[in-house]
């Protein structure tokens, strides 16, 4: 039995809603149960350095978490004077799973960066930072769109991410805290709508696994991700 009692391929509760930053190009509240993140897409007219004059634009992500998202208190990251290692590794897998589904020339030469603030953590801040960083990114190009700034859209596809883990002995679907504490193997995949793979994330924590195991959470990542595209599309009708 799950802690949270779920059934072995159930979600969380899952929330997008959009428009929650009155300033920002695009935005989205995403809430996976009780970890909750808030993300905004901000269009600007400039471009790295090392892009200029290519013809194409830029997407990009920053990722933080809030001081009390957790249990106890963690320091500010500008207090420290620096970002940590996971931080780092968190925000650039964001921009590379959007960029995955952007046609950077059709956005042209304009960058689009994508902040996801976690305000509360309980397991999967990654997952339900890409799966909402999307609708905000949609959002954004929308806005370009209704001011005749690109012709058509950039956005090839949904993307959308989920965890899976196997918690005592079963592969389970979207991992909270209690199950990705003590789960024997951890597992992120990123996918886009029609259920091609972006990235994947897998780690023996415990016990290494099987290939059997492994496309066992396959599968049920497919029916995750299956699930949030379709509340994306929702989202953004």
């Amino acid at each position: 039995m799950r802690p949270s009692r779920r059934a072995p391929d159930e979600l969380r509760a899952v929330s997008l809603e959009r428009g929650v930053v009155k300033y920002a190009e695009g935005s989205c509240m995403v809430k996976f149960g009780d970890t909750h993140v808030l993300v905004t897409a901000t269009l600007e007219e400039r471009l790295p350095p090392w892009l200029k004059g290519q013809g194409r634009g830029w997407v990009t992500a920053e990722y933080g978490m809030l001081p009390r998202a957790t249990l106890e208190r963690t320091r500010r990251e500008a207090a420290a004077g620096k970002q940590g290692g996971r931080t780092v590794e968190i925000q650039r897998l964001i921009g590379r799973s959007l960029r995955a589904a952007v046609d950077l020339e059709a956005l042209g030469e304009r960058q689009i960066t994508v902040d996801c603030d976690v305000i509360q953590a309980d397991g999967g801040t990654r997952t339900a930072s890409i799966t909402g960083a999307w609708v905000a990114l949609a959002d954004c190009i929308a806005w370009m769109k209704t001011r005749n700034m690109i012709k058509t859209s950039p956005l090839r596809d949904n993307v959308a991410a989920i965890s899976c883990g196997i918690y005592n002995g079963t592969p389970v679907l979207d991992l909270d805290y209690a199950e990705d504490s003590e789960a024997d193997t951890d597992a992120n995949f990123v996918m886009t709508g029609d259920g091609r793979i972006i990235e994947v994330q897998g780690t023996a924590e415990k016990t290494p696994f099987s290939q059997d195991e492994f496309l066992a959470l396959m599968a049920l990542a497919r029916k995750g991700v299956g699930r949030l595209v379709d509340l994306q599309k929702m989202a953004v009708a």
